[in-house]
């Protein structure tokens, strides 16, 4: 199946934050220039309450892009037939700008795993993550973006290389691509793989919306540096310049500052927004130049 986004319904291309219950009241109150707002599926999948209540009141002021974290893509089982009920009727209430979720699975039997873990890029697996996405875009009517995993290991039964899986992915079924330019970083550190031939490789053509955190820094085993998708920072400067090079190369697309742990005040938040806004206009400004020459 092959599912088109309405032009006229996508994300602008600025930052957007994640909506976090502690800063509800501070941005119905002061209406902060944001260019929209992300939410986790799951957590407004209940049938009311003041959950839903703000996130009516935030949708009717901004632009919303609903991120879901529990369709488990990528796992060897069928998809949850109640999820994608449950989905479903978000996706109806609100009519979000974009809906996106991981390349990963975090299921296994009947149980439900704390972690979006990694998947061994063969030709069965594409085959499986091919059939998920379409039976998903089918129950929703509407496409969905695939995100790139940050990843701390690697399979030795991969065949197939990670830009190209996704690709492929896209061309069989239309969806969309969410580029999180702090996973690349975080797996290139991680994988001892170059972060820029990664973006180079990537087809910016599919993605419709990037992604930024930050992460936290240890050491693996054997001293090495080992990187982790935290999301409990600023974002780092080593992915603010990865960043810039994608846009560089994509042009200005909605981006969404990501974080979901230790959340400072909306200041600190609003303060990664703007920093993303002056990168995104920066990088409109270089394309319409460019095309003017």
């Amino acid at each position: 199946m092959t599912v088109s986004a309405d032009r006229a319904t996508v994300l602008p291309p600025r930052a957007g934050l994640g909506l976090k219950p502690e800063h509800y009241e501070t941005i119905l109150e002061t209406r902060p220039d944001i260019g929209f707002f992300e939410v986790h599926a799951e957590n407004y999948m209940g049938a009311g309450g003041p959950p839903h209540r703000y996130l009516e009141a935030v949708a009717a002021l901004y632009p919303l892009s609903l991120h879901g974290v529990g369709l488990s893509i990528g796992a060897a089982r069928d998809l949850d037939t109640e999820h994608l009920k449950r989905l479903r009727g978000l996706v109806d209430r609100y009519r979000p700008q974009s809906f996106s979720e991981h390349l990963a699975w975090s299921t296994h039997d009947t149980g439900f795993l704390n972690d979006l873990l990694p998947l061994p890029y063969t030709v069965e697996t594409l085959s499986r993550v091919i059939a998920h996405v379409d039976e998903i875009q089918q129950w929703l009517g509407r496409q969905l973006l695939l995100e790139n995993p940050s990843t701390y290991v690697l399979f030795s039964e991969s065949t197939i290389d990670e830009v190209d899986f996704l690709t492929a992915i896209a061309s069989r079924t239309g969806c969309g691509l969410l580029l999180d330019v702090n996973n690349v970083m975080v797996s290139a550190v991680n994988h001892r793989l170059d972060p820029v031939a990664y973006i180079d490789r990537f087809p910016v053509e599919l993605v419709g919306e990037i992604h930024l955190a930050g992460y936290d820094e240890t050491v693996d085993g054997v001293g090495d540096r080992l990187l982790i998708d935290a999301h409990g920072s600023e974002v780092r400067s080593d992915v603010v310049e990865l960043y810039r090079h994608t846009l560089s190369r994509s042009g200005a697309l909605p981006t969404l500052i990501e974080w979901d742990n230790d959340v400072p005040d909306f200041a600190t938040l609003q303060a990664e927004a703007v920093r993303a806004d002056a990168m995104l206009n920066e990088a409109a400004l270089k394309r319409r130049a460019s095309r003017a020459a």
